[in-house]
């Protein structure tokens, strides 16, 4: 009986691989990828692994359907979801590469190189063609450079050439507008850049990489009570893990806890008669629902989404690892945690911090917060206070880019409590029904 069960199990296991990895092959070389049901993502793959291809030269084939007749054939785009799951190997191919046209360029990272023009844009642009536009490129690094180019230039001429000035690859990159990705294949002047704005330059991230780790609900009511807790994400996001354990709805964006408070801050939920300390949640972030951004659809300015997580130079504080406890311990103070939510708090961020030289932190704004992640509790509360982190590692060497950052690590921690929009007097009244909630994610590099 155990043969059979450890075979079963081996099958089982080796099935679930085969469902998460393909093989990508070229000439003789071979590159064991996870499979991506986005045809986009499957040739940033590609470009990866064979970057001898020109991107808008690759071409994916296979041989493996009986449709096939034992030939290699193209894949096109709006079938790959369709047979995706089919493949085991993928051949990468060097079709013809499409030969670009100039346009008028003024670009100030790139003085000495003709940048490539776009293929004729097929969606109309909300400005006249021969305007140009001088904005802001915001870079991984922090880094900002100001650009000057025709509004007819396409988004992903833009990444290509802003992106090979510092070596990145160019499908390593997505460009971020009002909250959104911008298409690639959309012209600047089709989106509401105006002189002075600014574009984000984003690492795309792989699927469910980006973790939105522990955020902790408590709960705190100066009686016994029964409570109904509610939340409900953006299709960005997916619930990974939640305790105590329950049902889950939508693809894993929505769920209710109910439980009963008492008067010493602990839970009983309902369902399972668990007693705990707190309500757990986390969620992977679910790049394949990210919408592209429609130029018709501004997004509010206190905009906040898992996929888009950023840090930059004007919201943000830089400081040295070895003073990023007692920065937060006060900060998390100001805000209205009690001494087990910060020690609790530090202590799960703290290996990841401590990979790092510098750091850049920022707090979200519980408006943007509650955006992506809305809470919603029955009876309700008479103050709701949600604190969100956001950092990431700097190298030293881009310091430079963080100088206004440095400078705002040094003023007083209580500028925070008007960022996230708290009540710390009334999130400290033990006469009160009282709801604090504590999470964060680790921006990639």
């Amino acid at each position: 009986m155990l043969s059979i069960v450890s075979t079963l199990l081996w099958g089982r296991t080796e099935a679930a691989q085969m469902l998460q990895f393909l093989v990508l092959k070229h000439d003789e070389k071979r590159v064991m990828v996870k499979r991506q049901r986005s045809y986009d993502l499957m040739l940033d793959s590609a470009c990866e692994h064979f970057p001898n291809i020109p991107r808008n030269a690759v071409k994916l084939q296979t041989d493996q359907l009986d449709i096939c007749n034992g030939h290699y054939v193209d894949i096109t785009p709006e079938i790959w979801r369709d047979i995706v799951y089919l493949l085991t190997v993928v051949e990468v191919t060097r079709g013809e590469v499409i030969s670009p046209v100039n346009v008028p360029w003024a670009f100030s990272i790139l003085p000495d190189y003709q940048l490539p023009a776009p293929s004729q844009v097929n969606n109309k642009d909300s400005s006249k063609d021969g305007g140009k536009v001088t904005f802001n490129v915001v870079y991984p690094s922090g880094e900002i450079r100001s650009n000057k180019i025709s509004r007819s230039t396409r988004v992903d001429t833009v990444i290509a050439n802003a992106t090979r000035a510092v070596g990145h690859c160019p499908t390593d990159v997505q460009a971020i507008w009002r909250g959104e990705i911008m298409r690639g294949d959309r012209s600047i002047g089709s989106y509401d850049i105006k002189n002075g704005n600014s574009i984000n330059l984003q690492l795309r991230l792989d699927l469910g990489s980006m973790r939105v780790a522990k955020p902790v609900i408590y709960l705190f009511s100066p009686s016994d009570i029964d409570v109904s807790v509610k939340l409900s994400l953006i299709p960005e996001w997916s619930l990974s893990v939640i305790y105590p354990v329950v049902t889950t709805e939508d693809h894993g964006q929505r769920l209710e806890w109910n439980v009963h408070t008492h008067q010493d801050g602990s839970l009983t939920e309902h369902n399972s008669g668990l007693d705990v300390s707190y309500l757990f949640w986390e969620a992977e972030a679910n790049l394949e629902a990210f919408p592209h951004s429609l130029a018709s659809k501004p997004q509010p300015v206190d905009t906040f989404n898992p996929i888009l997580n950023s840090l930059d130079d004007t919201d943000s504080i830089v400081i040295p690892v070895d003073r990023v406890t007692v920065y937060l311990d006060k900060s998390l103070k100001a805000l209205g945690l009690h001494t087990e939510a910060r020690t609790s708090f530090i202590t799960y961020w703290l290996p990841s911090i401590m990979k790092h030289e510098y750091i850049a932190l920022r707090f979200v704004s519980q408006v943007a917060y509650e955006r992506a992640a809305s809470l919603s509790i029955s009876p309700q509360p008479d103050i709701m206070t949600r604190v969100f982190m956001l950092f990431r590692g700097i190298p030293k060497e881009h310091l430079a880019n963080w100088s206004n950052a440095q400078m705002q690590a040094e003023k007083d921690v209580a500028w925070w409590v008007d960022v996230v929009g708290v009540d710390p007097a009334k999130a400290g009244d033990v006469a009160l029904f009282r709801v604090l909630e504590w999470g964060g994610a680790e921006v990639p590099i």
